[in-house]
């Protein structure tokens, strides 16, 4: 307080003593003194630099640098604006009021518009995502006996599948979007009617080829229904809900028949028109329409006499946030006797002339999951089809089941543990006409023929039913990988006891980005 009463205002940095040209500081002092004449002295001539500044010193010389800067300040802005000049601009807004009003009015209706275009306009990015899977799998050696005679599994050495899977998705607004999906893999049997009981989830043969698997248009109406159209993709499998939501090629279990009850793979078809109902918080309904063979889509939207069409709903119902219940029907038609499904009995029925059997099915489901604890779900399915010989007498049923226990993040957030138990579909019962003597090839019962090789055998099922046992454990490496080792056992492959007991062994590693 006793240093302030001795500080001097200077004019001129020559003033201060102690203040060298040489000095780092030199140029900026000057200026404070010389420009704006805010620094103040000791009675002795010297600016004391290298010494500690006291809070009241430093208030001294802010406060004179202050005052300067205010009168630069009025001395240059005195005559910026007159009275008069004001007066003017005044008179001018109260002649242009209803103008200036309509200007603002147009501006902010620009605004709103702007903020709608900004909200709807198209997008020109496509986003790219996808997911590719290898798997190492093996199976034990085993004989299986079909059409009369005994084969050995061709198919028993340890080999590497592939499946890549890219979706490109562009969205035109908040609520629509189009989807286009590319599939190209390796793996598969060479004997369908065996694999149908050995086929892994990520086994999509396409000779390491690019095809499309999935061009729609996906539509958002209000809040509470979706609409999907498209060329390719349009199917059950793709509208309907999963009610085990563990399901998937690359993250759930590793079989094909483990992914979800499957009646919903019935049909085959690409080319339709699916809706999604969200019709209270507790229930929704899905419906679709898709129609075409897989191998010939140009059968077109309506199938016609040599393409597959399936009709069908989903009923989900969830009443408490840890149960989900689904009921599912579907109506398909298929002109050489198969179900398309891909898994257990297939093929219901012989082909006869051109190739032809064309039969129409009715299949049945119900799927049921329970989150019993954060850490455990238990689930099951079963499955239901009767199916009929276009023209013809006779009718054929299938039966599949399946329980399951789900372990989600055991050890670890992100694993996944699953222990699955069930039947594939199995022909439980077949009326179809058997051939005759004179007409061997008049026979269309298919269990017989693919068993015994003998077209004049009884009608009937399968003599036995297939057991089907898996046990995986999927282990997040990091966000974009994870590995699932796992082991199924097959007991009665081909819903027959004569044939061999079937052991796979498989490890899936899983990318996605």
């Amino acid at each position: 307080m006793e240093e302030n009463s001795d500080l001097e205002q200077v004019t001129s940095v020559s003033q201060l003593t102690d203040v060298k040209p040489t000095d780092w500081a030199f140029q900026a002092l000057q200026s404070l003194v010389e420009r704006y004449g805010c620094i103040v002295g000791y009675p002795d001539k010297t600016f004391r630099g290298n010494r500690a500044l006291s809070r009241y010193e430093f208030a001294a010389g802010l406060n004179a640098c202050l005052d300067k800067i205010q009168e630069l300040i009025a001395a240059a802005t005195a005559d910026f604006v007159k009275k008069e000049d004001l007066e003017v601009v005044k008179k001018l807004q109260e002649e242009f009021a209803a103008e200036l009003a309509a200007l603002r009015g147009r501006v902010e209706g620009l605004e709103v518009r702007t903020a709608t275009l900004e909200k709807q306009q198209f997008s020109t990015t496509t986003k790219l995502f996808g997911q590719v899977v290898a798997g190492i799998q093996g199976r034990s050696k085993n004989s299986f006996q079909t059409f009369g005679n005994r084969f050995d599994d061709p198919n028993t050495e340890i080999n590497l599948t592939t499946n890549t899977q890219l979706s490109l998705l562009t969205q035109f607004s908040p609520k629509s979007l189009l989807l286009v999906g590319l599939q190209a893999g390796n793996g598969g049997g060479s004997i369908p009617s065996l694999e149908n009981f050995a086929r892994l989830g990520y086994q999509g043969d396409t000779g390491n080829t690019l095809q499309l698997s999935d061009v729609t248009y996906r539509q958002l109406i209000g809040t509470k229904l979706a609409v999907i159209v498209g060329a390719v993709g349009v199917n059950p499998v793709n509208v309907f809900r999963g009610v085990n939501r563990v399901q998937g090629a690359g993250f759930g279990p590793l079989s094909l028949l483990a992914q979800r009850n499957p009646i919903i793979n019935i049909g085959g078809g690409r080319t339709g028109l699916g809706l999604d109902w969200q019709f209270a918080p507790i229930a929704s309904l899905q419906a679709v329409y898709t129609a075409g063979d897989a191998n010939n889509p140009e059968n077109g939207l309506f199938g016609g006499q040599n393409g597959e069409t399936t009709v069908g709903a989903q009923l989900v119902v969830s009443p408490v946030r840890s149960l989900d219940i689904s009921l599912q029907y579907l109506n398909a038609y298929s002109p050489v006797g198969r179900l398309s499904t891909g898994v257990g009995d297939d093929q219901l029925a012989l082909l006869g002339p051109n190739f032809r059997a064309p039969i129409t099915t009715n299949a049945f489901g119900g799927t049921l999951e329970w989150r019993a604890t954060r850490n455990v779900t238990l689930g099951g399915w079963v499955g239901y089809t009767t199916s009929t010989l276009n023209g013809r007498s006779g009718n054929v049923e299938t039966l599949n089941w399946m329980t399951f226990l789900n372990f989600p993040d055991l050890f670890g957030r992100g694993n996944l543990a699953g222990i699955y138990v069930g039947q594939p579909p199995r022909i439980t019962s077949s009326t179809l006409p058997v051939g005759t003597p004179n007409d061997p090839f008049s026979g269309r019962n298919f269990p017989s023929f693919f068993n015994q090789g003998d077209f004049f055998a009884n009608k009937g099922g399968q003599p036995s039913s297939t057991t089907h046992v898996e046990l995986f454990y999927r282990v997040r490496v990091t966000d974009n990988i994870s590995i699932t080792p796992g082991v199924i056992f097959v007991f009665n492959p081909g819903n027959n006891a004569a044939n061999d007991t079937i052991t796979i062994g498989a490890v899936r590693t899983t990318f996605t980005f």
